[in-house]
């Protein structure tokens, strides 16, 4: 008896024992689970909506419209109609063949996208025949629809992940889509959200039956945040077209907070061409123009000689460093002799005497030279002499990634004595070999938005504010992001170069830039361009640059113009500049003689000068 009971309680364990088994592992044991969704349950993503982006008054410049992705699950799929299919989305058999032995070679379990972006009328069409095609499905997701089509190099454009990029993005899935350039690339985590997931139950034939329990287990997807820009698209879309037909750059700044008002770069393309099915043929098209290069941002990665504009520059650095003064007087005799048969042109007459004010006004060149010289010679040596200069420039953003939201970008160059050691002997160098950089005609580069964010120092009278393109931020961000940023100059030493570069609009090389009732101080500049052309090095016409800011008290808008080979400043750059920030102080530009003149004008057959095989003259 006790034999049959010990035997019946050995028994009872043992059957419970494995009945916890049992349920441990479908109940708890999360490998199981997952076995068990992969044979009876379908699961499917779904994307958010990417988050909508507006400009600095709330005009939407991205929003989204639905696209359907045609999918497949290789171990769903039976024999079908290949004819009627092939019909129905317009590929060929061949294409279809390819892409399925694609989608098999990837999963025979998982999802594989057959073919992208297809209409809604297609969609709509096939939705009706999808019974007699198990394993195919419509995977709905959005694409971008750029509202109106300007600052494509500011917003971006997306594209879908693919294979590749898998390994190293975990959170997400084939076929999703992810930003590649601008604000759409710096901004992804806020604007694609989290997708979600809903099941599906599968009966023993693979075949969708409904939701799985309810959908009680479906994951919920996360919105996109929206995005506001600090970006105006009215004056964005001025400057585009002030710039039609003209290669340069546009930068326009606020500069109490740093805030981007406008980035231009020209030439420009239509957003909306890089996306649908057309997308990779349009980017090939756009990325294979080598002359126009309309994928290169010239407002950030263009790195040009400054030239006049830099005097600025050299002027605050002299009064700082007690090399001049307001009142110091040189004098100018056509230009500058600093060694034996060497000579600095200047436009200056014969026996012209200019204190600080005429020199920058009049834009000579002698007294710059002269100024740099003194710069170089307060240190004991040149080397400590440049390597002072330097850092000073290197305070107003100059040399360096300025730290923008954007992920593109150049640093320009500003030399220090390593440079010159390395390529001059050392100790064999001095201030006149190097005096190309007292006019901005060295081996300084800067990038217009770095001669942005200088005007706009110089009108905050010697601190700047990092630019930006995201409007609003959290109170730890704003705390970081609108810290100043001091220059080593006294503010007092800013006045006297402020009223020069006033006098530059009001009497000097820029009046074409006079804005009535608006006191607009500014700097133009004529820059030096040279190519290779046949493997010789062949100059080419001038770039006509312009810095501004306005009013002079206050200022609003801090702007720099870059038209290359548009010579002399004051022939395209001051006049589109002025125009700009009558635009933007005004909403309205009076002066339609000039702001025809500038959105009829091309400099097109300038540009076609050097591939046309014939002889020609430059700066006419």
């Amino acid at each position: 008896m006790i034999r049959k009971i010990t035997l019946l309680s050995f028994t009872i364990g043992a059957s419970l024992l494995f009945i916890l088994q049992l349920m441990s592992l479908q109940l708890f044991n999360s490998d199981y689970s997952e076995l068990s969704l992969n044979n009876a349950v379908e699961e499917r993503p779904v994307f958010p909506n990417r988050g909508l982006i507006y400009d600095r008054n709330g005009i939407l410049l991205v929003k989204n419209q639905p696209a359907y992705d045609l999918m497949v699950i290789p171990e769903n799929q039976e024999s079908f109609d290949t004819l009627e299919l092939t019909s129905v989305l317009n590929i060929s058999k061949q294409d279809l063949i390819t892409q399925l032995k694609k989608a098999e070679r990837f999963s025979n379990k998982h999802p594989s996208e057959i073919i992208r972006q297809v209409s809604k009328e297609t969609r709509a069409f096939f939705q009706e025949k999808m019974w007699k095609y198990p394993g195919f499905y419509f995977q709905k997701k959005t694409v971008r629809d750029y509202t109106i089509s300007i600052a494509s190099n500011v917003l971006g454009y997306t594209s879908e992940v693919n294979q590749g990029e898998l390994k190293g993005k975990t959170d997400y899935i084939l076929g999703e889509m992810i930003g590649r350039q601008g604000i759409e690339k710096n901004y992804e985590t806020i604007l694609k959200g989290e997708k979600g997931a809903v099941f599906f139950q599968k009966d023993r034939f693979n075949r969708i039956i409904g939701p799985y329990k309810g959908g009680v287990f479906d994951i919920p997807l996360k919105p996109a945040e929206d995005l506001t820009l600090t970006i105006d698209g009215l004056l964005q879309q001025y400057g585009e077209s002030l710039l039609q037909n003209k290669r340069g750059g546009i930068v326009a700044i606020e500069p109490n907070t740093g805030e981007v008002l406008a980035l231009v770069s020209a030439p420009s393309f239509n957003p909306n061409l890089l996306i649908g099915r057309e997308r990779s043929k349009n980017f090939n098209t756009l990325r294979n123009d080598t002359l126009a290069k309309p994928l290169f941002d010239r407002a950030l990665q263009a790195e040009y000689s400054p030239g006049s504009p830099f005097k600025t520059l050299n002027a605050l650095i002299g009064l700082q460093e007690n090399v001049i003064t307001p009142k110091t007087i040189f004098r100018c005799n056509k230009g500058h002799s600093y060694s034996k048969n060497a000579f600095m042109k200047c436009h200056c007459k014969v026996g012209s005497k200019n204190d600080l004010l005429r020199g920058i006004y009049n834009s000579c060149n002698t007294y710059f030279a002269k100024t740099y010289l003194g710069i170089i010679k307060s240190a004991p040596n040149p080397a400590e002499g440049v390597d002072l200069w330097k850092n000073h420039l290197k305070k107003f953003g100059l040399g360096d990634y300025l730290g923008y939201d954007l992920p593109i970008g150049k640093k320009g160059f500003i030399p220090g004595s390593s440079y010159y050691d390395s390529w001059y002997k050392k100790g064999s160098w001095g201030g006149t070999t190097i005096i190309s950089n007292a006019i901005g005609q060295g081996e300084v580069l800067t990038t217009p938005i770095q001669m942005a964010n200088f005007t706009a120092t110089i009108a905050n009278r010697g601190y700047f504010i990092k630019p930006h393109f995201k409007k609003s931020f959290t109170t730890t961000e704003k705390d970081s992001l609108y810290a100043k940023n001091y220059t080593l100059i006294d503010t007092k030493h800013f006045e006297t170069v402020i009223e020069g570069m006033h006098q530059v609009v009001e009497k000097g090389t820029a009046k074409i830039a006079r804005i009535k009732g608006i006191e607009v101080c500014g700097k133009t500049g004529t820059v030096e361009n040279f190519i290779r052309l046949n493997g010789e090095k062949t100059q080419l016409t001038d770039h006509s640059i312009f810095i501004a800011f306005a009013p002079k008290e206050d200022p609003k808008i801090a702007i720099t113009v870059f038209v290359e080979n548009g010579y002399w400043g004051g022939r395209w750059a001051a006049p589109i500049a002025s125009l700009m920030i009558e635009k933007y102080l005004t909403g309205n530009v009076k002066r339609k003689w000039l702001e025809n003149r500038m959105l009829e004008g091309s400099l097109l057959k300038e540009y076609a000068k050097p591939t046309s095989g014939i002889p020609f003259t430059i700066n006419e």
